[in-house]
Parts: C-alpha cells; sequence; structure tokens
C-alpha cells in the first residue's frame, strides 16, 4: 500500500486487467486519461462494460463514446479485513444511465455515502494500463 500524494487516504496495488481485441480502445484511452463507454446506434442506450453486443437489444451495431466519467454512488462495501488496510469497491451510477462496479479512491471508506457525487480518475495497475477507479467531486 502507497500514500496517496492528494490525501491521507492509502492506496491499494490493483492487479492489471485482462486486455483483450474488444476491450483494446478501451485501455488506450485510459492510458490517455479517457474514459470510454459503449453506446448502441439502433436503441442508444449506453451500456457498461463495454461489450460489441448491446445487453438491451442484442444489436452488434455499438460505437465507443467519450464519457465525463461523472455520477453517483449507488451502493458500497467496505472491505476492513484486508492486509492493505480497509478499502471500498461499489457501483456508481454514471450521468449517462449504466452502472459501473469500481473502487474508491481519495476518500475514507467511513466517509462514503450513497448519492455522493463522483468523478473517475484512472489508477496505474501492477504491470498493466490504468483502470478506472472513483474519488469525490
Amino acid at each position: 500500500m502507497s500514500p496517496d500524494t492528494t490525501s491521507n487516504v492509502m492506496t491499494r496495488p490493483i492487479p492489471a486487467p485482462p486486455v483483450t481485441v474488444e476491450s483494446q480502445p478501451f485501455w488506450e484511452a485510459a492510458k490517455e486519461g479517457r474514459f470510454l463507454i459503449k453506446r448502441c446506434e439502433p436503441c442508444g442506450k449506453a451500456h457498461w462494460y463495454p461489450r460489441a453486443v448491446c445487453p438491451f437489444c442484442l444489436s452488434s451495431e455499438t460505437k465507443w463514446e467519450e464519457s465525463p466519467g461523472e455520477g453517483v454512488i449507488y451502493a458500497f462495501s467496505v472491505m476492513r479485513k484486508s492486509p492493505s488496510g480497509p478499502y471500498a469497491i461499489g457501483y456508481v451510477t454514471l450521468d449517462e444511465g449504466p452502472a459501473v462496479l469500481t473502487n474508491f479512491v481519495d476518500v475514507g471508506p467511513d466517509d462514503l455515502a450513497i448519492g455522493m457525487r463522483v468523478k473517475v480518475r484512472f489508477q496505474d495497475t501492477e504491470g498493466g494500463p490504468p483502470v478506472p477507479v472513483f474519488a469525490p467531486v
């Protein structure tokens, strides 16, 4: 665990995510600090995680879209029995609609609240592309 330079909160190491042909554009954008989601052209719904087939209408006509990565905490859970110390994971409902399972940073687990506004950041991983995490706005 290493100190986060923007707060007193400790950050925990995150393993490198699997990068596939389908997810490659997402991870390339993440390296540039951009957060992408997919949107279905026929039904117009945004979805997460980014995948080729729309989970709502099963169309394969989906496109990458840059998202500001802002939303609200829908649910969270605090992991207290961890070798790296307590941390929180949970769901963020993006302003575009999809819910993202994520880690929370720059906030103590006891300071999180349902409905809190958060914004995406990218955290380095152990040997892979950075992953999206969320911090209070």
